[in-house]
């Protein structure tokens, strides 16, 4: 594990420190910036942390950098696993006049590759009025206030993103090429664009038009939800971890009033986490005590399993810390107990196939959790890509009334040290979710082997999927599932399963040999209270093709003709 430890670094906390007495321990990967700082030796950290995340889309580098309250003139590029995060308890407590700004990593401003970054908690003026979000999975872009436009795009460049939540857009929000988007509980002056598959939950002002021209699925308010924690400072320097309140029915943001309703947790109950230093029998040791756990930027290996066993517990990441599960092991288990919280955490496959990388709840869990939900909020998981990884399944929800906000699965299509090849990063299936009553909001699950997502309990509800099959099936008799039927359906609902409901499903196939198809991208039971809205599929390559969007109904997709893109507004 190489640790970033930037020049002049020693300077910043030593100004910090004449101020704020109590800093805590963040470790060499987290940045604190502040107002009393000049903005040239600001802008000299940011640098130094871009030059090394910019290209860096398999390397081992993972970053924070967080802005306490106040005024800011500095320019914030975002490279890859860096997360810049405002500190204030209102997003407009951080004020950055300046270009923040995501770019495309690959050519004619190509931002496919854009992965693993995150702006969350303050608000910015761009300098030209119009700020550059080019992102495509796993970029959260959370409790944002801009005080002008945003594109999603780069200079009309093709992106497959994105992400969302608990934002203010003064002006307008341009999508552009993007494949496809969430926004949740978003509110803006205007939006425009539309691509295969935009999905607007809770949002005020959403765009007008219906599905399938242009491709806008519209829910009025979130159901349940609850926003990701977030780390935030006071006055006099006081750390505290602040958990929002649970709303139900809700739309728009939470922070009209300035600080999210919620609990407020002091630093002193988390144990800070690091990488260099911490092994999975520290950090069981103090969860065990109570403690609630704050995993600072690194990867951390881990030859056993990490287990949040009591209620209420707070698991947050920042920087994408990243648990490597080593040996084989599972990275996580939770209790079935109310209240947990897991949070900006990216797990990592190692090379020995892990049956789960994290667990919610034990198999056969039973409790209710209606009025305190277990919540899972930007959590992501890789199997290959950086180094060769297998794992069974990627994330089990076993646990009643279980929140999934924001999750991109992802069995490697890409990547370096000959990491990727279809019996080299195995994975059977990204979701597997086991529970009743799982709401799930913001879901991408890509490429695993056999069911992208297998869904097996009752009143589940998905707003916003988007998946590509397998690129690299060798032959069509690798990729059967049953007599008849070619291939894994990517969003299988089990027979057994007598209520369902999902909006805005973007199901695509890129397949590379010749002669793979896909019987069906949805398989569902035909019982009128599964009910799906909504769904697009796209061949995107020269082979193959998805022969229905679900069950027997949709047709067929016929290679590189994606204006003919198969869609279905409403099944059964």
């Amino acid at each position: 594990m190489t640790h970033l430890r930037c020049k002049g670094l020693g300077l910043i906390l030593g100004l910090a420190a004449s101020v704020w007495a109590a800093e805590p321990d963040f470790g060499p990967n987290v940045l604190v910036f502040k107002p009393s700082l000049s903005a040239a030796a600001i802008q000299e950290q940011i640098n130094k942390v871009y030059a090394i995340q910019q290209n860096n889309q398999f390397g081992p580098a993972r970053n924070a950098l967080l802005f306490a309250p106040g005024e800011y003139k500095v320019d914030v590029p975002i490279g890859y696993y860096t997360q810049v995060l405002g500190l204030g308890a209102s997003p407009d407590n951080v004020h950055i006049t300046g270009n923040v700004h995501s770019d495309a990593t690959l050519p004619n401003n190509n931002a496919t590759c854009t992965f693993w970054k995150s702006a969350e908690g303050f608000s910015v003026t761009p300098a030209n009025g119009s700020m550059q979000w080019a992102v495509s999975q796993a970029a959260p872009f959370r409790r944002m206030h801009i005080r002008g436009d945003i594109v999603l795009h780069q200079k009309g460049g093709w992106a497959s993103g994105g992400w969302m939540s608990d934002d203010l857009i003064d002006g307008n929000v341009g999508s552009g090429p993007q494949q496809q988007w969430i926004a949740r509980n978003t509110e803006w002056g205007g939006w425009t664009g539309s691509n295969w598959n935009m999905v607007f939950v809770g949002d005020v002002n959403a765009p007008e038009g219906e599905w399938p021209k242009p491709a806008y699925s519209k829910v009025a308010k979130a159901p349940v939800v609850r926003e990701k924690p977030f780390l935030q400072v006071d006055a006099v320097g006081k750390y505290s971890v602040q958990v929002p309140s649970v709303r139900m029915n809700s739309s728009g943001i939470t922070w009209h009033g300035g600080q999210t309703p919620g609990n407020s947790i002091p630093i002193d109950k988390f144990y800070i986490a690091r990488a260099d230093k911490d092994t999975t029998a520290t950090m069981n040791a103090e969860l065990a005590k109570g403690k609630n756990l704050l995993l600072t930027p690194g990867i951390y290996n881990l030859t056993d399993t990490i287990k949040v066993t009591k209620a209420n517990t707070v698991v947050l990441g920042l920087g994408f810390a990243t648990l490597e599960a080593d040996n084989g092991v599972t990275a996580m288990t939770t209790a079935d107990a109310d209240g947990i919280v897991i949070a900006g955490l990216f797990f990592d496959a190692g090379p020995v196939s892990s049956p789960v990388m994290l667990e919610v709840g034990p198999s056969g869990s039973k409790a209710r959790h209606a009025a305190n939900p277990i919540t899972l909020s930007d959590d992501f998981f890789r199997v290959g890509g950086a180094a060769v990884g297998k794992a069974a399944v990627n994330l089990r929800i076993n646990s009643n009334d279980t929140i999934l906000d924001h999750t991109w699965i992802w069995r490697a299509d890409h990547g370096q040290n000959q990491s990727v090849g279809w019996t080299v990063n195995t994975s059977a299936n990204g979701l597997v979710v086991n529970g009743n009553d799982v709401t799930v909001y913001g879901l991408f699950v890509e490429h695993t082997q056999q069911y992208q997502v297998l869904w097996n309990g009752n009143g589940g509800r998905v707003y916003f999927y988007q998946s590509e099959v397998p690129y690299d099936p060798p032959d069509q008799p690798s990729y059967t599932s049953a007599p008849g039927t070619n291939g894994w359906a990517s969003y299988k609902v089990a027979d057994n399963v007598t209520s369902h409901e999902a909006w805005g499903l973007g199901i695509y196939s890129v397949f590379r040999r010749p002669n793979v198809v896909l019987t069906r991208a949805i398989e569902a039971p035909n019982n009128p209270n599964v009910k799906f809205h909504d769904m697009i599929t796209v061949c995107l390559a020269n082979n193959g093709a998805i022969e229905n969007v679900i069950n027997d109904t949709g047709g067929a997709t016929t290679p590189n003709h994606i204006a003919q893109a198969p869609r279905v507004t409403k099944f059964p």
